[in-house]
């Protein structure tokens, strides 16, 4: 007999198969049991009928408590009342793991509660769904780049120095001397980038932000291209061709999980090409427009990017920002010194930045009165500024965050839901 995935289960109308999951739930009307069965696939409804099962096996229905790990056998037949719209016949059922007195139950339970029983909560409906879009969001991207002939290039998590400002960084003890965990691999992208021309690195960043905001978390996770001979608009070009594809593969294979979380998908179908492109300038008169005191020059927090992100049906651009409020290798704009060729993409439905990026100084000289204009040691970016002494080009990329891009695609209040087991400023357990 064949062990089968519950994804798969309309392949075997008919047969006979064997699952092998947990208890999900169930229910008893006299001689007629009904349990429903999950595996991480899927759920299945399974059917225990007096007469047409072994005793044993039907008495075995008051020992399986909800989690309880089983194996199980029978006819698959169609039934569009059952869940998923197939029914098993159940001939026979083996134990494998009792669950006694499941911590987590129907019934509502606080936050806090759910977050220290987090290695059990992802086994709910909803964080399943949420976990298997988050997937499909990092095949996608990853997908689309190999397909644009972008090599992937693993970047380090120990780094010399900051990348995004010294403020938020995790300083380690690297055998005597002092390390940091990375903020970003984009430094170590833009060598690749002058030796294999377009590429990516996808992994962990860290930032030591006190930030108890639902959009925040000390560890999260990007992709981050890098483009030789490449401006800020090919950048921002590829940002928004790289979206589009991630929101196309969601809807095309996770939309019955879409569905489960109760994500309105006709919204995401509206974020095609092309999306609107403002300034730093335009986004500040958008944020007075709406009678917010806003100074021009200041960086924008969430409030400033949710009204923003509300002004648009679908994700906007904004660039050319103020030199200030942005990290030390951005190129400035030759048409105006105060400004950068930097952008930000903001997702709709007020959920703000999801990615930013744009052109990188290639000057050695200027690159060097950046790092020294913002106070950081020279020494640890000897090996960065060499890029900018051999063979120096025009460059330019883009990180995107798989947290914050999943919470919009699954319009998740808080950031915590995205991730399997999130770090955050007051939580790394479990």
């Amino acid at each position: 007999m064949k062990r089968i995935w519950i994804k798969d289960i309309s392949m075997y109308d008919g047969k006979e198969v064997e699952i092998r999951g947990w208890l999900y739930n169930k229910r008893s009307s006299g001689k007629v049991k009904f349990v429903i069965f999950r595996d991480g696939t899927g759920y299945l409804q399974g059917v225990m009928l007096k007469n047409n099962i072994s005793d044993k096996y039907f008495d075995l229905f008051d020992e399986l408590n909800i989690e309880t790990s089983v194996i199980a056998k029978g006819s698959i037949h169609e039934d569009k009342r059952a869940p998923g719209g197939y029914e098993m016949s159940i001939n026979y059922i083996e134990i494998i793991g009792k669950a006694n007195e499941y911590p987590i139950s129907k019934k509502e339970h606080g936050v806090s509660f759910l977050m220290a029983n987090r290695h059990l909560w992802i086994r709910s409906k909803k964080q399943t769904a949420i976990l298997r879009i988050r997937s499909e969001v990092i095949n996608a991207s990853r997908d689309f780049l190999n397909k644009r002939g972008f090599t992937l290039v693993d970047a380090p998590i120990f780094t010399p120095a900051a990348c995004e400002g010294t403020t938020t960084l995790f300083k380690v003890d690297y055998f005597g001397d002092d390390a940091f965990l990375s903020q970003s691999g984009q430094l170590y992208n833009e060598a690749a980038a002058m030796a294999l021309g377009n590429v990516y690195c996808f992994g962990p960043s860290f930032r030591a932000e006190k930030s108890k905001t639902r959009r925040h978390v000390t560890e999260f996770w990007q992709v981050e291209p890098e483009m030789a001979y490449a401006d800020v608009n090919d950048a921002m070009n590829v940002a928004e061709d790289m979206l589009v594809y991630i929101i196309e593969s969601v809807i095309k294979y996770r939309e019955k999980d879409l569905e489960n979380i109760g994500r309105e998908i006709s919204i995401l179908k509206k974020c095609t090409k092309p999306f609107s492109r403002i300034t730093y300038t335009e986004a500040v008169d958008i944020i007075k427009s709406k009678g917010v005191d806003f100074k021009w020059g200041e960086d924008f927090g969430a409030p400033h990017e949710e009204i923003i992100a509300l002004h648009f049906d679908k994700p906007v651009f904004i660039y050319k920002y103020p030199v200030e409020v942005k990290a030390f290798y951005m190129k400035r704009d030759p048409d105006n010194e105060k400004l950068v060729l930097g952008f930000d993409l903001l997702a709709p439905e007020g959920y703000g930045e999801i990615a930013g990026g744009g052109q990188r100084e290639e000057n050695y000289n200027t690159l060097v009165n950046r790092i020294e204009e913002s106070n950081l040691p020279l020494d640890a970016f000897k090996w960065y500024l060499d890029l900018r002494k051999y063979g120096s080009i025009p460059h330019s990329g883009f990180g995107l965050g798989i947290e914050r891009t999943v919470r919009w695609i699954c319009k998740l209040h808080h950031i915590r839901e995205t991730s399997a087991f999130p770090r955050t400023l007051e939580r790394i357990y479990p």
